[in-house]
């Protein structure tokens, strides 16, 4: 395993983590979960991401349980609060109320006393910044989370939220984004300033959802077992990249790969892990094994040539437009009254 500084912060974290959003939901079973997160510890994996929100709660549980018997300072842990978690208005969203309440949820579920990192899983027009972000702080300077971060943010809402959370001398060192090379839509506004403010980036979907490890064929079935397949486990977050046009790019990726020695995921991985913004890549595992083979990526370098023939292949099919990241987030300051 490598590690890394997360941006300009001391926190060092894997550069691959394992993070548990639908592979450790409902239709997954408890002995795979504890394998998984088994496997991840054997290849050196220690950071851990996770939500109150993934699976309504049990996925923290089921972390919280497969660590449970690890130094807790040898494991960095991260949870995430926005989302709804009850049926009440202020169930959801980045007020006071919902932020205390949550960590002490989250903590209580992970049968954690701290989680390393706090993140805004979504950015909340219908509360004020400033008051989100005292409630942040009143989290960090209790204890219960060392560090802040945020995911799916603007730049312009990064940079405000940084402003603040430095007046209240509390860390904001990381981001959460979507990366892969098929949705290259951070690197035009938000990665620039997260670089300017030694923010770190923990990237999620960095295989587009599994699409760019070259198991989804142009005008082919969605192979059986696979997320894609099961109605269960998301497969709607798929549909934009089961595009023929899309499929069929990737698969130009392969000659690439070949040349490497290296899988379709393993080159994704490389792509991802080349940027110098990003810390760590947040990977999901449906059996242990697919972990050993996405570690490998750790060892490839991609040289000027190889990224140009990534960029070839893909171009005409990648998302590079710095208005989806806003899109991912609800706009009307209403929304919770709705």
């Amino acid at each position: 395993m490598k590690f890394s500084h997360v941006g300009s912060s001391g926190l060092v974290v894997s550069r691959l983590a394992y993070g548990n959003w639908l592979t450790r939901g409902p239709s997954r079973n408890a002995e795979t979960d504890q394998e998984c997160v088994r496997a991840a510890l054997d290849l050196g994996i220690t950071t851990f991401d996770t939500a109150d929100l993934y699976a309504d709660g049990a996925a923290e549980e089921s972390l919280g349980r497969a660590l449970r018997g690890m130094r807790r300072e040898g494991v960095e842990v991260l949870t995430k609060v926005f989302g709804p978690t009850g049926p009440g208005r202020n169930d959801m969203g980045l007020s006071r109320k919902h932020i205390r309440e949550s960590i002490d949820g989250s903590l209580r579920r992970l049968g954690m006393e701290y989680v390393d990192v706090y993140q805004a899983h979504r950015y909340d027009p219908s509360t004020p910044l400033a008051e989100t972000m005292e409630a942040f702080a009143d989290v960090v300077h209790s204890g219960k989370a060392h560090y802040i971060g945020v995911s799916e943010w603007t730049a312009g809402q990064i940079r405000r939220g940084h402003a603040l959370a430095r007046e209240l001398r509390i860390p904001l060192v990381s981001n959460q984004p979507q990366y892969s090379a098929l949705w290259r839509v951070p690197e035009a506004e938000v990665m620039p300033v997260c670089e300017e403010l030694g923010i770190g980036q923990f990237v999620w979907s960095p295989l587009a959802q599994g699409v760019l490890t070259g198991k989804y064929l142009p005008g082919r079935s969605r192979p059986e077992g696979s997320r894609a397949a099961d109605a269960n486990d998301g497969s709607e977050v798929l549909t934009p990249w089961l595009k023929d046009d899309v499929l069929e790019r990737v698969q130009r990726l392969r000659p690439v790969a070949d040349g490497l020695g290296l899988t379709l995921a393993q080159l994704a991985l490389a792509w991802v892990l080349r940027h110098p913004g990003v810390s760590s890549a947040v990977l999901g595992a449906s059996r242990p094994e697919q972990l050993a083979d996405n570690v490998k990526a750790l060892e490839a370098r991609l040289d000027d040539g190889v990224v140009a023939a990534v960029e070839e292949a893909l171009g005409p099919v990648a998302n590079r437009d710095p208005a989806a990241t806003e899109s991912s987030s609800p706009t009307d300051p209403e929304w919770r009254l709705s």
